[in-house]
């Protein structure tokens, strides 16, 4: 029998293709998101690929406490969780009406959907991981090192969140690390932002001249998630083509 794996935002992009990297090895896989028709798909599409009921869901919103308590206690009916991917969210206010009022709703939905989602999830789920051998994997973007600053600034709090983790878990040999990616193609990330003009600027910030795709964001996690990167905790691994150096 392999892993419990656990991933939020599973429905889409780089959720659904981490959910299939998992599941095209046997793991058995929950996939978390607001929308219960795209996770239903995307379930039966995997399951069909790779073996029946290796993938369920549930629908929640993991901003909500009750909410995502809810989810924890369907995804923990029937046993523990090896690994939790955290990838839902996104930036949900790109603009603002230039009111006090305005600026902050902004920042509050960024808040809610990339910060909320990330650590209510992770917490509930804590008392249920395995240790050791635990994996915490948080999606992070390369706007938490240049911005924009309310949707940057909720990802360069997940770092400081995957810090914390992995202080707080390492003698439980539970490792914490997060994903930071550039431009990646096939994903509804930027909706009706994503016109070819604006693909073609962020491609060509790139060294390489090329987006990033959901399956190599999704090697990543699955290294970082792997037995193999016991040794690897606390990190921010950049993927962006090089339009971002790390630090």
């Amino acid at each position: 029998m392999g892993r419990r794996i656990v991933v939020s935002g599973g429905g889409t992009g780089i959720g659904l293709a981490t959910a299939e990297t998992f599941a095209a090895e046997g793991d058995r896989v929950v996939i978390l998101g607001r929308r219960a028709e795209v996770l239903r798909a995307a379930a039966d599409k995997l399951n069909a690929a790779y073996g029946a009921d290796l993938v369920t869901w549930t629908s929640a919103d993991l901003s909500d406490p009750e909410q995502t308590r809810r989810a924890a206690e369907f995804i923990t009916a029937d046993g523990g969780v090896d690994v939790v991917v955290t990838n839902a969210g996104g930036n949900v206010a790109p603009s603002n009406d230039g009111t006090l009022e305005g600026i902050a709703g902004q920042y509050q939905r960024n808040f809610e959907a990339n910060v909320l989602t990330a650590v209510l999830l992770t917490e509930a789920l804590l008392p249920h991981l395995t240790r050791p051998g635990g994996r915490i994997v948080h999606l992070s973007s390369v706007a938490s090192l240049r911005g924009p600053g309310s949707y940057g600034g909720t990802k360069a709090a997940l770092h400081t969140y995957t810090f914390e983790l992995a202080r707080r878990l390492g003698p439980e040999g539970v490792t914490a690390n997060a994903v930071a990616p550039g431009y990646v193609e096939d994903t509804e990330f930027f909706g009706e932002r994503g016109t070819p003009e604006f693909i073609a600027q962020q491609i060509g910030q790139t060294l390489t001249g090329q987006p990033g795709t959901p399956v190599e964001i999704a090697a990543a996690i699955r290294y970082l998630a792997s037995p193999e990167a016991a040794y690897v905790t606390g990190q921010v691994l950049h993927i962006n083509g090089g339009a971002q150096y790390g630090r």
